[in-house]
């Protein structure tokens, strides 16, 4: 009686767990586009590298500037003396002493620290631009993946229509209505169809993996909303031609402005090393309470414990053939650093240009694959209709459906390839990240 019972505990627990999670998967909701976004930012490791480069360069500008307060030291120098009180690590024997140093007066060391707030823009436009990158990619996956998932509904509707004309037609030749070669030709129609879904499951399932990896959500888990994905930016129709809206939008490219200021960063480090051959003035003080043990009172006629010193330490560079050095080492990398943000802005002025071009390209390819699909999907009503009246037959039929699902697919790859120009347009122009996650 204790087995029966138990098994029929185990049995309520299954049956429950049955009716249980098919209701959870209903109740899930569909993954948008904006929450994938979020996640793949929150997800990607390329993202959290650059925000610690970001704290980084915070750090060192913050070091620099804090130069200007006094850094204060406490410690003692605790020995015996024999003779003469020598110092200990350079500092004279000691019960207690504190120290204190600051920068008060130093020229290079302005430019040091205007070059490190250079530096730390460079590392935030860095980060917005690899936040760019990994939203391209989810963008570019999603609007894929959609692409493939409609593509697959689209051929499921159609393959029952090709099972019956591939039955139909065996019929016909079964019957010597038709040629072998007929039933060949509608085998050959099937088997596309069923191609087709292959290709569109197996596409489907590797973009899922792939955001799946992007937003760290299962794969399996993964339903996407392709009505959440906002509406694309118009397309402007006229340009000008003289490159003023190209070099506008190369400016505001997040890679450009890194450039530009990571060049800015190093011609204030040159004007900083050459600063440094300038005079400097240091703020300095010292209290230290000595001992009697160290024979200072034999040594020294008016000896007292507690001393204290305050005071500026002027330096006065001389000779410095290393500084000299160091000051054509920066000016070496300032001109590499200002030569790389040209050819940075050339190529992205480059590739913007090429992308505008290649979304009005698109775009007209898009209208030429509305026209053939529609017309493709007239010239199906017209052979149904010849079929109808009789003029018409089964293989006209079939080659007006094959021809149209052609179209369709055509029409969705010039879609998708649209999509892509200006999602990488945006992009180039630093406009990504406002239109997926609807921020200005």
């Amino acid at each position: 009686m204790k087995i029966e019972s138990w098994c029929g505990m185990r049995i309520h627990k299954l049956l429950l767990a049955a009716l249980l999670f098919p209701a959870a998967s209903l109740l899930a909701e569909p993954v948008t586009l904006h929450r994938a976004v979020e996640l793949a930012l929150k997800h990607a490791t390329g993202v959290s590298i650059a925000a610690a480069d970001e704290q980084h360069a915070s750090a060192s500008y913050r070091e620099l500037r804090n130069s200007y307060i006094p850094q204060l030291t406490a410690g003692a120098g605790i020995g015996w003396s024999d003779g003469f009180p020598l110092s200990l690590e350079g500092a004279a024997p000691s019960l207690f002493n504190v120290n204190a140093q600051s920068a008060l007066i130093n020229p290079a060391l302005k430019d040091f620290i205007r070059a490190a707030q250079s530096d730390f823009a460079v590392t935030a436009l860095r980060t917005k631009d690899q936040r760019n990158q990994i939203i391209q990619d989810t963008v570019l996956t999603y609007a894929e993946l959609a692409k493939w998932e409609r593509r697959s509904g689209r051929l499921r509707e159609a393959e029952p229509a090709a099972a019956k004309m591939e039955v139909a037609i065996a019929q016909r030749v079964k019957e010597g209505v038709d040629s072998e070669m007929d039933g060949a030709k509608a085998r050959l129609s099937m088997a596309r169809v069923r191609l087709r879904l292959t290709e569109a499951a197996g596409a489907s399932d590797v973009l899922r993996e792939h955001l799946s990896r992007l937003t760290g959500m299962p794969a399996a888990s993964i339903e996407i909303a392709p009505e959440s994905v906002p509406p694309l930016p118009a397309i402007k129709q006229e340009r000008d031609f003289s490159g003023k809206d190209t070099d506008k939008d190369t400016d505001a490219n997040p890679a450009v402005q890194a450039a530009v200021e990571h060049a800015r960063a190093q011609y204030l480090r040159v004007k900083g090393e050459r600063k440094s051959l300038w005079p400097s003035v240091d703020f300095a003080a010292q209290y230290a309470n000595l001992a009697t043990y160290n024979n200072y009172d034999a040594y020294y006629k008016h000896f007292q414990p507690n001393n204290a010193t305050v005071g500026v330490a002027i330096h006065l560079p001389f000779l410095n053939l290393a500084q000299h050095a160091r000051v054509q080492e920066a000016e070496s990398e300032a001109f590499k650093a200002k030569t790389q943000a040209e050819a940075a802005r050339n190529q992205v002025s480059e590739e913007t240009l090429r992308l505008q071009r290649s979304v009005t390209r698109m775009q007209a390819a898009r209208d030429v694959a509305e026209l053939e699909y529609e017309i493709a999907q007239k010239n199906v009503a017209a052979v149904q209709t010849r079929m109808d009246s009789s003029s018409a037959n089964l293989h006209d039929l079939d080659d007006a459906r094959t021809q149209a699902g052609e179209r369709l697919i055509a029409l969705q790859d010039v879609m998708f390839e649209l999509e892509r120009s200006q999602v990488a347009l945006m992009r180039a122009t630093g406009d990504l990240e406002s239109w997926a996650l609807g921020t200005k």
